[in-house]
């Protein structure tokens, strides 16, 4: 092949690939420009038969009514969104890590037992526990609290095989340097190990985050009272049997995913450096 019929190759494949990721970032974009520009319409334009790209008029007012409307309590539930997704992220990162530390570092007999039964509940469908625990929570008292909607999804086994495979992979010989030193396990891990695990412990977290965030069937049935409700069951309410507000259910779901939005564009790359790094060792 020759240096001009190769210089063509090249540029033809770079066309080509920067054509197939526009097309891509347009279909990816699609779905958040309609959030946007139905968040922002009447609900005649939302509905009418003669679509426009923007709407007659901008409603920025539909901000406010979503916030002013009694019947739906969107700031409490934001709130309590955020409450019950930080607090099972922290959680879940802490005794996860924990988790995949002991089971990757520290010998024991039964060690590969212990990680099987901990991966085999990967394969029971989260659908089957609600039942025990609903009855778990119940018992406690705790129906209607935020202990009920974030205690039971503290630990997640997920969060746990990532760990245990990362530190797998983790560099045995910063460890035995900091034990020469005189630390145990327990020191090793929170002065040498959790410090040089930034990118596992932000693609755990944002990804906990991100489910605790958009939980639904948990919280339908632990939370009864609006005082409990999450931005789920809040968006919820906007589609009822008598009644659709569309453009107060577009604006909600517009305020809701912008902490996710946020979230995710300042930790995505630790979360493929994060995933990219657990290896699949062991």
């Amino acid at each position: 092949m020759t240096a001009i019929r190769r210089g063509r190759v090249e540029r033809f494949g770079s066309v080509l690939r920067y054509v197939l990721l526009i097309a891509g970032a347009v279909l990816f974009l699609t779905p958040f420009y309609l959030l946007v520009r139905n968040a922002l319409s009447s609900d005649a334009d939302i509905t009418s038969p003669h679509w426009k790209p923007l709407p007659s008029h901008l409603r920025w007012s539909n901000l406010r009514q979503l916030f002013d409307d009694e019947s739906v309590p969107m700031w409490h539930s934001l709130v309590n969104s955020l409450v019950v997704a930080v607090s099972q992220t922290a959680g879940t990162i802490v005794l996860a890590a924990l988790a995949g530390y002991g089971l990757a570092r520290i010998p024991f007999r039964y060690a590969n037992v212990v990680f099987g039964a901990v991966v085999a509940t990967l394969l029971i469908p989260a659908s089957v526990t609600f039942v025990p625990s609903f009855i778990v929570v119940s018992s406690l008292g705790w129906l209607n609290t935020l202990r009920g909607l974030i205690v039971p999804g503290v630990f997640q086994a997920f969060a746990c095989f990532l760990f245990r495979q990362y530190f797998l992979g983790f560099p045995t010989e910063i460890e035995d340097a900091a034990r020469i030193d005189g630390l145990g396990y327990w020191g090793t891990f929170w002065r040498i190990v959790v410090p040089n695990s930034k990118a596992i412990l932000a693609a755990v977290g944002t990804l906990t985050f991100i489910g605790s965030w958009n939980a639904f069937l948990w919280p339908l049935i632990i939370a009864q009272d609006p005082d409990s409700w999450t931005v789920q069951l809040s968006l919820s309410t906007f589609i009822t049997a008598q009644t659709i507000n569309l453009h107060e259910l577009f604006a909600a779901a517009l305020v809701s995913i912008l902490p996710l939005v946020v979230v995710f564009l300042f930790l995505q790359r630790f979360i493929v450096q994060g995933v990219e790094r657990t290896g699949i060792n062991g």
